[in-house]
């Protein structure tokens, strides 16, 4: 048997020869009196979660299960469980397998056992992520599933907390109560990374200022990240003398320990409605995950140290001793419920399997555009038909004063609508987007966050959940790498990892792509899309001129509320105040039309036969004055701006490429991971045999000042790209 068999046999061996030697020696202290049924409850919850431990670890040996990250030694995080209340919504540490068995068996109709077995299968049947995932959520249970394992679902638990008071205050629908108190546990390991310390400050900052923060930090420590120790007094340093988060600890191992810490600490946030950090002193049995062995890295006597402060013996030492059951007793429990998790191990193992790529990615990108339609020509409920005939049409506008324009319509006609970011308020923006706004429409509407694009990300995360449709503004394209795992590690894979059953909509607005003048480098002048790309189920939208800014941003938030979709916004920097295409003809500007663009369709300019050229952004007012050249030279083509990147609109493409039968691809992306290798990639796959060229930027960053003229794609390469496509 291996390594990891062998581990849960010994864990279950250690468990029932220590049991066997305990006595009835020693006495509560009436400090620690818990309820006998209440204490037996809590004492099964961690012997389930246990036990669950046990047979996935067995599960994975055979070749039948595939998921052992074991919460073993943790088992003390049920108490916390207990002391909050089951529509409390959690965020939880993949070893808070006792929180989630104590949470959910307190609800009709839940059975933990088999719904965790399910996921360690990755069965259809899971009811939470159905199959894709093992992972503790339940929609019942108010348990939002989480595949984090750096932390990084705390920007979203700090993000949901900030949401509930706003929701309540602006009468949007949430689905939980606005005295709800948001839990998030993570390990030790995990609170040094940027994320955890970055979403904690985030909680500290926002309190400090007097808003309400209902949230609470539960660290797990177990004094190890997977073979690295963490040292003995490092967390309370860290986080125990913090100013404005208070800091309780307890012995995760002595159940009417973390019960008085857990309940002290659940009463402090749901009372003052500040952020609590929460220690829980635990141990880590078993290794790391099946695959683990622990002896490579630890000494015998650390392994047996933590063996001998097992939380179930600490439980059961309690039980014991307060005369609530006896060591035979106790492991009579301990017994029947293993055969149960063992019975319904064998049930499960049965379970159909996702077996479709289409099955897999059904929840991934839910897509209803008669619905997002709908949703964009809707009018609002505060105007009738006669005021809105009154409201004159609005005039032609640039890019930047098209999308303000927009915002503004957005935040009157829907509550749900959130609009910040750094600088987005009182300024208005970097280069002016959302100036006024805040005036219009307040503060709880339009708002400054703090420097710190995980908690930017993280608040729109945060105030999905609660109902919002939020509008978040990233300054620069080259800052939302900071932050990239939020949008795809949590924002992405939600509806992916819940089935469907939560969601987080959003429209990420970044200011992006090059050729600003005066001002620039690869911070503020950044052509790296590939990243955001690459995400499953993402929508990226470059609009290039004010009426598709304005459509295609209204389609965004549609998109979002109807279908829960991310969406990312690229606004080109150096369009924003674009107002002509040549110098004083003032046609770059256009009047905002509130039309609708569906997802995946393209504009095209001109019905040239000669030549196609496909760009986006920049590329196309560069590419419709390099088509005015070549129509003096008699080449006569047509402009395609692609308006999203993704879903590339492939239709578009094909109909565009097989009118003329050449294809030239304008592309200010680098060569390499640009937007020109998919665009060649769906015209090839699409059956496309004529002709196809590409001219894109270099394989470089941008420098400062005129040499980043030399490698940003330019008027002059299109041209002389056509010219050479054509012969």
């Amino acid at each position: 048997m291996g390594e990891a068999g062998r581990g849960g046999l010994d864990l279950d061996a250690a468990f029932r020869d220590a049991l066997a030697e305990m006595s009835a020696a020693g006495r509560v202290d009436a400090a620690d009196a818990i309820d006998a049924a209440f204490g037996l409850e809590l004492f099964d919850s961690q012997v389930t979660s246990r036990h669950l431990d046990l047979v996935a670890r067995r599960l994975g040996v055979t070749r039948q299960g595939f998921y052992s990250i074991g919460s073993s030694g943790h088992e003390g995080n049920a108490a916390v469980a207990a002391a909050l209340r089951v529509d409390d919504p959690a965020l939880l540490h993949y070893r808070s397998g006792a929180f989630f068995v104590q949470r959910c068996r307190q609800i009709d109709g839940l059975d933990p056992v088999r719904d965790v077995l399910l996921g360690v299968v990755a069965a259809a049947a899971d009811p939470i992520s159905g199959g894709r995932h093992k992972v503790f959520g339940s929609a019942s249970a108010s348990i939002i599933p989480q595949t984090s394992t750096i932390a990084s679902h705390l920007p979203r638990a700090v993000g949901l907390a900030f949401a509930l008071d706003r929701a309540a205050r602006l009468g949007v629908s949430c689905r939980w109560a606005s005295d709800a108190v948001v839990v998030c546990s993570f390990g030790d390991a995990s609170a040094n990374h940027s994320t955890a310390a970055g979403a904690i400050n985030a909680a500290v900052h926002a309190s400090h200022q007097g808003v309400p923060m209902p949230v609470l930090f539960v660290c797990e420590d177990n004094g190890l990240g997977v073979s690295v120790p963490t040292p003995p007094d490092w967390i309370e340093r860290a986080y125990g003398p913090r100013p404005g988060l208070t800091y309780l600890a307890a012995d995760g191992t002595h159940l009417p320990d973390v019960l008085g810490a857990a309940e002290d600490a659940v009463e402090m946030v749901r009372s003052w409605r500040v952020p609590v950090f929460l220690h829980l002193r635990t141990v880590r049995l078993g290794g790391h995950a099946g695959s683990d062995v622990e002896a490579s890295y630890r000494r015998p006597a650390e392994m047996a140290a933590d063996l001998a402060r097992d939380p179930l013996l600490g439980t059961a030492r309690y039980l014991i001793a307060a005369g609530i059951d006896d060591a035979a007793g106790l492991l009579a429990r301990y017994d029947r419920i293993g055969a149960r998790v063992r019975e319904v191990a064998d049930e499960v193992v049965h379970e159909s399997r996702l077996d479709s790529a289409a099955a897999v990615i059904a929840p991934l990108a839910p897509a209803h555009p008669e619905g997002v339609r709908a949703d964009v020509v809707r009018s609002s409920h505060t105007t009738d038909a006669r005021t809105r005939a009154a409201v004159p049409a609005p005039e032609p506008m640039t890019l930047a004063q098209a999308i303000n324009h927009t915002l503004g319509e957005l935040l009157e006609r829907d509550r749900d609508v959130l609009v910040f970011g750094e600088d987005v308020g009182r300024k208005g923006g970097v280069y002016g987007v959302t100036k006024g706004l805040r005036k219009r429409f307040g503060s709880r509407r339009v708002f400054d966050t703090l420097l710190d694009e995980q908690a930017v990300l993280g608040t729109a995360l945060g105030t999905a959940l609660a109902g919002f449709v939020p509008i978040p503004e990233i300054q620069y394209l080259a800052y939302v790498h900071n932050a990239a795992d939020q949008i795809r590690g949590e924002a992405a894979t939600l509806q992916f990892f819940s089935n469907g059953q939560f969601r987080n909509p959003m429209v990420v607005r970044i200011a992006g792509l090059a050729y600003q003048k005066g001002f620039g480098g690869h911070f503020h002048n950044d052509d790296s899309l590939a990243a955001l790309r690459d995400i499953p189920g993402v929508v990226v939208a470059v609009p290039a001129r004010a009426d598709d800014a304005a459509a295609l941003l209204r389609t965004c938030v549609s998109a979002a509320r109807v279908d829960g979709r991310v969406c990312l916004f690229i606004e080109p920097i150096a369009l924003y105040h674009t107002r002509d295409l040549y110098p004083g003809d003032e046609s770059w500007m256009t009047a905002p039309t509130g039309e609708h663009v569906p997802i995946g369709r393209a504009r095209v300019y001109g019905d040239g036969t000669d030549l196609t050229i496909v760009t986006f952004g920049n590329g196309v007012p560069m590419s419709l004055r390099a088509a005015d050249h070549l129509a003096a030279q008699g080449i006569h083509a047509r402009v395609v701006d692609l308006r999203w990147l993704n879903p590339l609109p492939v239709e578009d493409l094909i109909q565009q490429a097989g009118a003329t039968g050449r294809v030239l691809v304008a592309d200010e992306t680098r060569r390499s991971g640009g937007v020109s290798e998919s665009v060649f990639a769906a015209l090839i796959d699409a059956g496309y045999s004529g002709a196809l060229a590409r001219v894109t930027s270099a394989d470089s960053f941008v420098p400062l000042g005129p040499a980043a003229d030399t490698v940003l794609l330019s008027e002059d390469a299109i041209e002389d790209a056509a010219r050479r496509l054509l012969g």
